[in-house]
Protein backbone atom coordinates (compact mmCIF):
# COMPACT_ATOMS: atom_id res chain seq x y z
CA UNK A 1 0.00 0.00 0.00
CA UNK A 2 1.47 3.55 -0.68
CA UNK A 3 1.93 5.61 2.27
CA UNK A 4 0.84 9.51 1.95
CA UNK A 5 1.10 12.04 4.67
CA UNK A 6 -1.03 15.38 3.84
CA UNK A 7 0.33 18.11 6.02
CA UNK A 8 -2.40 21.34 5.34
CA UNK A 9 -4.01 23.57 8.42
CA UNK A 10 -7.23 23.36 6.84
CA UNK A 11 -8.88 20.82 8.17
CA UNK A 12 -11.84 20.64 5.31
CA UNK A 13 -9.27 20.58 2.49
CA UNK A 14 -7.40 17.56 4.59
CA UNK A 15 -10.87 15.70 4.30
CA UNK A 16 -12.00 16.77 0.82
CA UNK A 17 -8.13 15.51 -0.55
CA UNK A 18 -8.30 12.25 2.01
CA UNK A 19 -11.55 11.12 0.29
CA UNK A 20 -10.56 12.26 -2.81
CA UNK A 21 -7.73 9.37 -2.56
CA UNK A 22 -9.63 6.78 -0.81
CA UNK A 23 -12.66 7.20 -3.58
CA UNK A 24 -10.37 6.99 -6.46
CA UNK A 25 -7.00 5.58 -5.73
CA UNK A 26 -8.00 2.61 -2.79
CA UNK A 27 -4.32 1.20 -2.83
CA UNK A 28 -3.18 4.18 -1.11
CA UNK A 29 -3.08 5.06 2.55
CA UNK A 30 -3.58 8.57 3.25
CA UNK A 31 -2.53 9.93 6.87
CA UNK A 32 -3.78 13.74 7.55
CA UNK A 33 -2.15 16.40 10.11
CA UNK A 34 -3.95 20.10 10.65
CA UNK A 35 -0.63 21.45 12.58
CA UNK A 36 2.59 20.87 11.13
CA UNK A 37 4.59 20.79 14.49
CA UNK A 38 2.38 17.73 15.12
CA UNK A 39 3.62 16.83 11.81
CA UNK A 40 7.35 16.54 12.66
CA UNK A 41 6.88 13.24 14.88
CA UNK A 42 5.25 11.56 11.78
CA UNK A 43 7.75 12.52 9.42
CA UNK A 44 10.58 11.06 11.78
CA UNK A 45 8.61 7.70 12.37
CA UNK A 46 6.96 7.30 9.37
CA UNK A 47 7.49 5.86 6.18
CA UNK A 48 6.06 7.79 3.58
CA UNK A 49 5.95 7.30 -0.43
CA UNK A 50 4.80 10.77 -0.90
CA UNK A 51 4.52 13.96 1.17
CA UNK A 52 1.95 16.66 0.38
CA UNK A 53 2.68 20.10 2.39
CA UNK A 54 0.87 23.44 2.38
CA UNK A 55 3.17 26.55 1.82
CA UNK A 56 1.57 28.73 4.21
CA UNK A 57 0.67 27.25 7.66
CA UNK A 58 0.91 29.03 11.09
CA UNK A 59 3.34 28.10 13.39
CA UNK A 60 5.76 26.78 10.19
CA UNK A 61 5.31 27.26 6.71
CA UNK A 62 5.83 24.64 4.57
CA UNK A 63 9.37 24.87 3.49
CA UNK A 64 10.60 24.81 7.10
CA UNK A 65 8.70 21.50 7.08
CA UNK A 66 10.18 20.33 3.69
CA UNK A 67 13.93 21.22 5.06
CA UNK A 68 13.12 19.15 8.01
CA UNK A 69 11.34 16.44 5.81
CA UNK A 70 14.24 15.78 3.20
CA UNK A 71 17.15 16.46 6.56
CA UNK A 72 15.21 13.44 7.90
CA UNK A 73 15.92 11.38 5.30
CA UNK A 74 12.95 11.72 2.85
CA UNK A 75 13.28 12.35 -0.46
CA UNK A 76 12.76 15.31 -1.81
CA UNK A 77 11.56 14.07 -5.11
CA UNK A 78 8.73 12.71 -2.96
CA UNK A 79 7.65 16.03 -1.60
CA UNK A 80 4.81 17.88 -3.38
CA UNK A 81 4.51 21.37 -1.99
CA UNK A 82 0.50 22.75 -2.17
CA UNK A 83 -0.73 26.39 -2.25
CA UNK A 84 -3.56 28.91 -3.18
CA UNK A 85 -0.92 31.30 -4.25
CA UNK A 86 -0.46 31.33 -8.16
CA UNK A 87 2.44 29.43 -10.31
CA UNK A 88 4.55 32.45 -10.90
CA UNK A 89 5.11 32.83 -7.03
CA UNK A 90 5.35 28.98 -6.32
CA UNK A 91 8.35 28.66 -8.72
CA UNK A 92 9.88 31.68 -7.25
CA UNK A 93 9.44 30.40 -3.83
CA UNK A 94 10.25 26.74 -4.87
CA UNK A 95 12.60 26.82 -8.13
CA UNK A 96 12.41 23.63 -10.22
CA UNK A 97 15.06 20.55 -8.08
CA UNK A 98 13.15 22.02 -4.69
CA UNK A 99 10.81 18.64 -4.36
CA UNK A 100 8.55 16.97 -7.09
CA UNK A 101 6.04 19.57 -7.72
CA UNK A 102 5.10 22.83 -6.51
CA UNK A 103 1.02 22.97 -7.58
CA UNK A 104 -1.89 25.39 -6.29
CA UNK A 105 -4.56 23.53 -5.04
CA UNK A 106 -7.18 25.18 -6.11
CA UNK A 107 -6.07 24.58 -9.74
CA UNK A 108 -8.61 22.26 -11.85
CA UNK A 109 -5.82 21.91 -14.16
CA UNK A 110 -3.53 20.95 -10.96
CA UNK A 111 -5.41 18.48 -10.17
CA UNK A 112 -4.39 16.18 -13.00
CA UNK A 113 -0.89 16.10 -11.87
CA UNK A 114 -2.16 15.58 -8.65
CA UNK A 115 -3.63 12.22 -10.19
CA UNK A 116 -0.64 11.47 -12.23
CA UNK A 117 1.72 11.27 -8.59
CA UNK A 118 -1.11 9.21 -7.35
CA UNK A 119 -1.32 6.67 -10.56
CA UNK A 120 2.68 6.22 -10.52
CA UNK A 121 1.83 5.25 -6.14
CA UNK A 122 -0.65 3.43 -7.31
CA UNK A 123 1.13 1.56 -10.04
CA UNK A 124 3.93 0.52 -7.57
CA UNK A 125 1.55 -0.57 -5.03
CA UNK A 126 0.68 -3.22 -6.92
CA UNK A 127 3.91 -4.23 -7.42
CA UNK A 128 4.81 -4.48 -4.11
Amino acid sequence: MGKILLVDDDPAFTRFLAAYIADNFPLLEVETCNNPMSALHSIKVGNYDLMLIDLEMPAMDGLKLLRFAVNSGMDKNRIVILSGRDADFLHDVCPMGTCLAVLNKFEARQKSVLDMVFNSLTRKAETA
